[in-house]
């Protein structure tokens, strides 16, 4: 038998899960009639929801011994979500995946058909077209690739997605990087592996609505950015000497005026241009070094990339206790 662990982020999403687990349902019924050696596991993790999400994924996890979940004591986001769901996946074969049905199911068993065999290790979908994001969420979207990929030796595909079919091999090596933290778009790029990209349409949420923000994905590229490129260092540098050659020459060129016209207020208009500039420069250096050693700083506290507060296993333990 072959096991495969789906797992599914969630946050705050009552609305949308009941439409997804029963489309997930559909799919494995219909993978386990083609491949009979198939098993499947459902991991949900619940990434401190304030609505009816972890009643709903209590209630599946009784009707469904295949439904398992974990609650985060807190929000940890969604990478700590993907990262926790990894680290406790059982499968051969591990599928992550969103619950929002815009990472459609039916591509499960077209995914599992390139992987099973050993040819390729991932396989993942890539948007060709943004229909239903705004056009200013869409065009910082592609700068975002754009830049990433000329200042980053890890290429990200533009459109590339989190839904993705993975080998476990592919997985012990992401679970081998413990950055706190974590860019999984830069982190699957940068493990390697041999990776099928299958292109769609983008696909709308059938209910309820999303929990990324532009500010949040705003953050989230800034992440990636410091997270697999050190060139903003570079372009700090960069900065400095065009500054101080600017600065350097708009000193000669106001010394030679104030000579010529000898006008004071050129003088104290010329020592304030320089010192401005210099005060921007110091600045903006010191921001992307604080960057990177905030990031730094983080790391090495060592602190957890979640804390479970539940599960369905202590979920039905409590629940036998207070039958008993």
């Amino acid at each position: 038998m072959k096991l495969i662990s789906i797992i599914v982020p969630c946050y705050n999403e009552e609305d949308v899960l009941p439409m997804f687990y029963e489309e997930i349902q559909k799919v494995m019924d219909q993978m386990k009639q083609e491949h009979s050696e198939l098993s499947f596991e459902m991991l949900f993790i619940d990434d401190g929801s304030k609505d009816k999400t972890l009643q709903i994924l209590r209630k599946m996890s009784l009707q469904d011994q295949r439904v398992r979940y974990i609650s985060f004591s807190r929000n940890f986001g969604k990478e700590a979500g993907m990262y926790a769901g990894l680290e406790n996946s059982r499968g051969d074969f591990v599928v992550v995946m969103d619950a929002d049905l815009q990472h459609p199911p039916a591509f499960l068993p077209k995914m599992y058909n390139f992987v099973k065999d050993g040819e390729y290790d991932c396989a993942t979908t890539r948007r060709v077209s943004r229909d239903g994001e705004s056009k200013i969420r869409s065009a910082f979207a592609r700068l975002f690739y754009k830049i990433m990929n000329k200042i980053s030796q890890t290429e990200i595909v533009d459109g590339a997605q989190d839904f993705r079919f993975m080998s476990r091999q592919m997985v012990n090596a992401i679970l081998d990087m413990h950055e706190y933290n974590r860019f999984s778009k830069g982190i699957f790029s940068w493990v390697g592996f041999k990776t099928r990209y299958i292109e769609y349409e983008n696909v709308e949420r059938p209910a309820g609505t999303s929990s990324w923000s532009f500010w949040g994905l705003f953050k989230y590229s800034l992440e990636g950015i410091f997270a697999f490129s050190t060139a903003p260092l570079a372009i700090a540098a960069v900065l400095g000497a065009f500054i101080c050659a600017l600065a350097l020459i708009l000193l000669i060129f106001f010394i030679v005026k104030a000579c010529v016209v000898d006008e004071p207020d050129l003088r104290f208009l010329a020592a304030m241009c320089i010192m401005s500039l210099l005060a921007g420069l110091q600045l903006f250096s010191v921001g992307i070094l604080g960057q990177y050693l905030s990031r730094t700083y983080l790391e090495v506290k060592h602190r957890p990339i979640y804390l479970m507060r539940e599960n369905e296993e202590l979920y039905r333990a409590r629940r036998e206790e207070e039958d008993e």
